[in-house]
Order: C-alpha cells, then sequence, then structure tokens
C-alpha cells in the first residue's frame, strides 16, 4: 500500500491550497481516510476525516475553512483549505483505514508542507 500526498507549499494568510493524497493498494471508497497535521513541537492531530460511505467530518479550527472529499475513480483523498492562516502551518499527512478519532490507520502518506506567512 502506498499514499502519496501532494500539494503543500507557501501560502499567504486568507490563501488557498488544495492536497491530494494518491492511493495504490488500497481502495479508499471502502476504507475512509484521514487527513492529519503536525506542527513543530505539538502533537499530530486529526483535521478531517472521510468514511467508506462519504461522511465527512473536521475539527472545530478548520470548520468552514476545510472540505475533504474523494473522487473515487481516481481513488484519491482531496483536502481543500481555504482562508489558510499562519496557525495551519504543519506538515499535513493522509491516512487510512481512518478507524475513527483515538486511533489512526496503518498507512501513511509521506507529508506534505503547508507554510501559511502573515
Amino acid at each position: 500500500v502506498q499514499l502519496q500526498a501532494s500539494g503543500g507549499g507557501l501560502v499567504q494568510a486568507g490563501g488557498s491550497l488544495r492536497l491530494s493524497c494518491a492511493a495504490s493498494g488500497i481502495i479508499f471508497s471502502r476504507n475512509g481516510v484521514g487527513w492529519y497535521r503536525q506542527a513543530p513541537g505539538r502533537q499530530r492531530e486529526l483535521v478531517a476525516s472521510i468514511t467508506r460511505d462519504g461522511v465527512t467530518s473536521s475539527v472545530d479550527s478548520v470548520k468552514g475553512r476545510f472540505t475533504i472529499s474523494r473522487d473515487n475513480a481516481k481513488n484519491t483523498v482531496y483536502l481543500q483549505m481555504n482562508s489558510l492562516k499562519p496557525e495551519d502551518t504543519a506538515v499535513y499527512y493522509c491516512n487510512a483505514p481512518y478507524l475513527g478519532l483515538a486511533t489512526p490507520g496503518r498507512y501513511w502518506g509521506q507529508g506534505t508542507q503547508v507554510t501559511v506567512s502573515s
């Protein structure tokens, strides 16, 4: 199984980025996916998730700004990030299968850096 995350970069506050997580060896529509992030000196946190049934969820700090979605034909999950803030700066990882809030799944993408300048 391989998860390939991409789409990070440097953006000014208020800007947007779209992260992608493409998979081989695992079918996202049957497993669900989570997006995590980890900032320097902080614990990794689950930012958003989508279940195999397409139910989405996100943490309060990104609600209304981040949207997780899935393209079953491409076996790819996206994280659209709008109105970015400096506190969103972190390495973002996709993870599967989605098992819930407490336990990450077995497989991780390599991480993509998101840096938001003020």
